[in-house]
Parts: C-alpha cells; sequence; structure tokens
C-alpha cells in the first residue's frame, strides 16, 4: 500500500507527483494553476473566512476532514448571505498517511465542492514527521460575495422568530459513537448550506442573523446572539427538533444535547410574518426537512436564554463550559 512519505513534502519529483496526480485532478479549473497564487475578479460586498479542521476520526459516519473542510467554509460565507466563490486549502499531512485515505478524502473534498458550486483556487502541502500531526489537518480560507447584506446578531430585533434548521447535536454525537466503536444508524448532519440559505434569500424574507450551530452547539450560539443584541431569548423544549438516537448517546456519556456540535444545522432570526414562509422553503431541502419554530426574541431578560419545558417549568441554558467534546472540527 502506498503511503505519504516526507519524499512528498520535499519539493522534487514526488511533490509534482502528488500535486499534479491528486489535488490537481480533483480540483481541477481554470483559476487552480502552478503560481504562486489565484488572481481573480470580485463585484460588490464580499465575505472571507478561514478555518482549521483537526477533526478525530478522520472518517466518521456521514462525513470526514474532507467534506467537512469544504462544508464548513462553505456555511461560514452562506451564513453571512454569501455565495462561496474561492476555496484556498492547506493540508498537513503526516509522514505514513495512506495514499488512498488521502485521495478519498480529496475525493470527498471534491464532491462536497460540487454542491455549492466553489471552487479551490490555491493551496499548499506540508509533510510532517510521522507522530507530528494526527494523520491529516487542514486549513482553508474562503471568499463568498454577499447577496444578501446586514445580517448580524449584534442587531436583533424584539419580536423575531428563532428557526432551528433540523435536529441538534448530530455531528458530536456521531463522533463519539465513532471514538468508541460503537454501531449507529445515527451519521452526522456534515452538509453545505447555500442552496437552502440561497432559496430563503431569495424568497426576500425579513431574516436578521443566520449562525450555523458549530463548536458549542446551540447553547453557544444562543447565548451568543441574546449577549451581542442585548435581548432575551425563549424557547420551547418541547419544539427543538432532536434525533432520539442523540437523546440515547447523551444519556450515556453524559452530554447535553444543545451543546453538541452540529455541522450541517443553523440558528435563523426572522420576522415572525415570515416564519411560516421560512418553513416552507426549509422543508423543500432534504437537509432541512426537519426544520422547526423554537422560540422568539423578547425583552424580559436581557442577555439571558430561558428554556420551557413541557412541564411549565423552566431554566437558564447557560454558555457551555469546561472540558466539551475535543476535536470536532
Amino acid at each position: 500500500m502506498s503511503v505519504i512519505t516526507l519524499a512528498h513534502g520535499g519539493g522534487g519529483v514526488e511533490s509534482l507527483e502528488l500535486i499534479e496526480s491528486l489535488f490537481f485532478h480533483h480540483f481541477g479549473n481554470a483559476l487552480l494553476q502552478a503560481e504562486d497564487a489565484a488572481c481573480f475578479t470580485l463585484e460588490g460586498q464580499s465575505a472571507f473566512t478561514t478555518d482549521a479542521f483537526t477533526v478525530n476520526p478522520l472518517f466518521f459516519p456521514g462525513g470526514d476532514i474532507g467534506k467537512l473542510s469544504i462544508a464548513g467554509t462553505v456555511n461560514d460565507l452562506a451564513m453571512m448571505g454569501a455565495k462561496p466563490l474561492y476555496i484556498s486549502a492547506s493540508f498537513i499531512i503526516e509522514e505514513g498517511l495512506s495514499l488512498e485515505n488521502l485521495t478519498r478524502i480529496v475525493q470527498s473534498m471534491a464532491r462536497e465542492l460540487e454542491v455549492s458550486g466553489a471552487k479551490i483556487v490555491c493551496g499548499d502541502t506540508k509533510i510532517v514527521p510521522k507522530g507530528a500531526a494526527d494523520g491529516l489537518f487542514i486549513t482553508t480560507s474562503g471568499i463568498g460575495k454577499v447577496m444578501r447584506k446586514n445580517l448580524s446578531a449584534r442587531s436583533l430585533p424584539v419580536g423575531d422568530v428563532l428557526i432551528l434548521s433540523g435536529p441538534i447535536g448530530r455531528h458530536g454525537a456521531s463522533l463519539l459513537l465513532a471514538r468508541n466503536a460503537l454501531e449507529s444508524s445515527l451519521t452526522s448532519d456534515c452538509h453545505s448550506l447555500w442552496s437552502a440559505v440561497h432559496a430563503l434569500i431569495e424568497g426576500n424574507l425579513s431574516i436578521s442573523a443566520l449562525r450555523d450551530a458549530t463548536r458549542g452547539g446551540v447553547s453557544a450560539v444562543l447565548n451568543e446572539w441574546a449577549r451581542a443584541s442585548n435581548v432575551c431569548i425563549e424557547i420551547e423544549k418541547a419544539s427543538i427538533p432532536q434525533d432520539d438516537a442523540v437523546a440515547g448517546v447523551c444519556e450515556i456519556f453524559g452530554f447535553d444535547p444543545m451543546e453538541l456540535a452540529n455541522e450541517g444545522t443553523f440558528v435563523i432570526a426572522v420576522a415572525p410574518m415570515h416564519a411560516t414562509f421560512a418553513l416552507e422553503i426549509l422543508k423543500k431541502f432534504p437537509f432541512t426537512k426537519d426544520a422547526a419554530v423554537i422560540g422568539r426574541i423578547t425583552d424580559k431578560q436581557p442577555g439571558k436564554v430561558i428554556l420551557y419545558t413541557p412541564q411549565g417549568s423552566s431554566r437558564y441554558i447557560q454558555w457551555p463550559q469546561g472540558e466539551l467534546l475535543p476535536r470536532i472540527c
């Protein structure tokens, strides 16, 4: 079985073969050239994001580090109302990684790029000695064209309705299962969200903010929003979409599903008059078909997130604290 060696990072024949036969072969487009930088023209307002991916394991139910790196970058742009255009990808590869696994990851990235239409236009490859990188790390940056301006969590209006695009905690729970070699039908929600966000934008809805609930889960997003806009966020526990499998994993390992990471689930703040229309749009997509209204923005206790239970009690949803599940993205 062929493996990555330090020679693949030496800048010689082995490096050339790896770049041309793997990366250029699967990512090929007019802007991806053997130059020091990609050159292109941008029109209008643009969004720019960067991220690093160190997920463990590299392959998990529903995805892998490659798919995750593209979906994560695309989604960060989408949450700012930006159409994903161009992505850079830097690979830090540990000596000894099988060429077969690296190829699978690159192919997965290429497939996920097709979902949004984004292109990898530049990149870099570094090979480090065995034991220095735990297989593979990927760093990406993305540029997108802003199609909807002024989406921000800093000015959320009282009265807005909160919509959750799908079940919570699937990514974090699927990683827990994979790390502990437990079999389940549960898969990560890892998916590029631009098509659903674009449909919401095309629907001309009064959207105030969008946010994908990655590290820290929905709890982190809601607390960040409450603090940024100095508003109260009130949510109904019974309305929050959740898979039974996620609830079971949380019960076994002692996690709160509200704090588990998601990689294809996002929160939307929208004017109440457009909430029903937003749900109709989201339910047309298989990855947001379980979208639901989960709460509202009020002025009851500014800066706080309040959860109401079906039993009639209530409690604060706090910022996630302590050592959360590591290496989830």
